[in-house]
């Protein structure tokens, strides 16, 4: 074999070698971003989870309240229902739509479930 065609296979070598080291670049590239992808997705999922799995305890509890007969109008409080299950305003409101409550129209810091008492109908 002469000098000429040593050379010329060495260049093919190293030509496809450059090739497929830069396809294992590309594809590690692709599969650590899909990785990350995922790897967040998990995480807030799992953050999301544990938090209504926390929360789950004081939805009850709201609901209990505003489900309490002794109230004859089923209007509760705010500051009684934050009080009670122990957090702060906007997790108390945050928790209390997620049950189905509203606030009451005029003004005051009372709240009561939707189906004792629903928006009037608009004409």
């Amino acid at each position: 074999m002469d000098d000429q065609t040593a050379r010329d296979i060495a260049n093919k070598v190293v030509h496809d070698t450059s090739f497929y080291i830069a396809l294992v670049g590309l594809i590690g590239a692709m599969l650590g971003s899909v990785l990350t992808i995922l790897g967040n997705y998990l995480t807030q999922h799992m953050s999301r989870r544990a938090e209504f799995r926390r929360d789950q305890p004081r939805r009850r509890v709201l609901m209990e309240m505003l489900e309490d007969d002794r109230f004859s109008n089923h209007w509760r409080r705010l500051d009684t229902l934050m009080h009670v299950i122990g957090s702060d305003e906007a997790t108390t409101t945050r928790l209390l739509v997620e049950i189905g409550a509203r606030g009451s129209e005029d003004g005051q810091r009372l709240w009561g479930l939707m189906k004792y008492h629903p928006f009037p109908d608009t004409p």
